[in-house]
C-alpha cells in the first residue's frame, strides 16, 4: 500500500491575505463606519460649500479641496487601525500563527490600505463633480472645471502619501491610542511649529521645503510639481516616511505578540 505524505505546511497566497485584510477593515462596526464616514463627510462637506460659499467660489477646485480635508484625516486613521488591531485587539496571536511570516501580513495590510486610498480618491472627485454641477445650477452660474487630470493625479498621490504616514506610524508604534496621538502630533503640531519657525527665521524659510514633509506634500494639492519640488518631496519623504517605516518594520518582526 502506498502512503501519500501530506505537506506539513501550505503557503497562504498573498492575494488571500490581502483580501482578508480588506475584509477585516469592514467587518467590524468601527471599521465599516470609519470607511463609510469618508463618503458621508464628503456629501456633508459638499452641502456646506453649496450653502455658504460665494458664487464666484463655486468651482470644482473648491469642492475637491473641501472634501480633501476630512479625507486626508480619515485615510491615515484607517491605515493606523488596520495595523495596530493585531496588537490592540490581541488578534495577533491568531494572525501570526496562521501566517508566521509577519512581513507577509504587514504587506497585505499595506496593499489593502493602498487599495482603499486609491478607491477613495475617484469617489471624492465624483462627489465633488456632482456638487459642482448641483451648486452652480442652484446659484444660476456656469460650472467652472479648474482642475486638470494632472491636478487630480497629484491630489491622489497626496492622499496616498498621507495614508502611508498613518501606516508608518501604526507599524512604528503598534498601539491604537499611541499611534493616533503620534499622528495628530505629526500632522498638526510639527507643521505648525515649522510654519512659526519659518516665519521668524530666514535660514529655516529656505530649508523648510527640504525638511518639512507636510510642506512638500502640500505642493501636490496645488498642481504639477517642478523638478525641484519633486526632489524636495523625495528628500522629506525619505526622512519622515521611508526611514521610520523601515525602523518600524524591523521592530514588527522582533516584537513580542501577546
Amino acid at each position: 500500500m502506498t502512503i501519500v505524505q501530506q505537506p506539513t505546511s501550505l503557503t497562504i497566497p498573498m492575494q488571500r491575505i490581502t483580501s482578508t485584510e480588506l475584509r477585516k477593515m469592514l467587518d467590524t462596526r468601527s471599521g465599516f463606519w470609519t470607511v463609510a464616514s469618508m463618503g458621508i463627510v464628503s456629501f456633508v462637506t459638499t452641502g456646506m460649500v453649496i450653502l455658504f460659499a460665494d458664487h464666484e467660489d463655486l468651482t470644482y477646485r473648491t469642492f475637491t479641496s473641501a472634501i480633501g480635508v476630512p479625507m486626508s484625516l480619515i485615510l491615515p486613521i484607517i491605515a493606523i487601525l488596520s495595523v495596530t488591531a493585531e496588537w490592540s485587539q490581541r488578534s495577533g496571536l491568531t494572525t501570526f500563527a496562521l501566517v508566521p511570516h509577519r512581513w507577509r501580513v504587514i504587506a497585505g495590510k499595506l496593499v489593502a490600505s493602498v487599495v482603499i486610498a486609491l478607491l477613495a480618491s475617484p469617489v471624492a472627485f465624483a462627489i465633488g463633480a456632482l456638487g459642482n454641477v448641483a451648486g452652480t445650477a442652484i446659484a444660476g452660474v456656469d460650472p467652472v472645471w479648474d482642475l486638470s487630470v494632472a491636478n487630480l493625479l497629484t491630489i491622489t498621490l497626496a492622499n496616498l502619501l498621507g495614508m502611508l504616514v498613518g501606516f508608518m506610524l501604526g507599524v512604528l508604534v503598534r498601539s491604537s491610542p499611541g499611534a493616533l496621538v503620534a499622528y495628530f502630533v505629526y500632522q498638526f503640531l510639527l507643521p505648525t511649529l515649522a510654519l512659526i519657525l519659518a516665519a521668524q527665521q530666514d535660514w529655516f524659510r529656505d530649508l523648510q521645503p527640504w525638511v518639512d514633509f507636510d510642506f512638500a506634500t502640500g505642493a501636490l494639492l496645488e498642481g504639477p510639481l517642478s523638478s525641484q519640488q519633486w526632489a524636495q518631496l523625495g528628500v522629506t519623504g525619505l526622512i519622515w516616511l521611508v526611514v521610520p517605516l523601515a525602523v518600524g518594520l524591523r521592530l514588527v518582526v522582533r516584537a513580542e505578540v501577546k
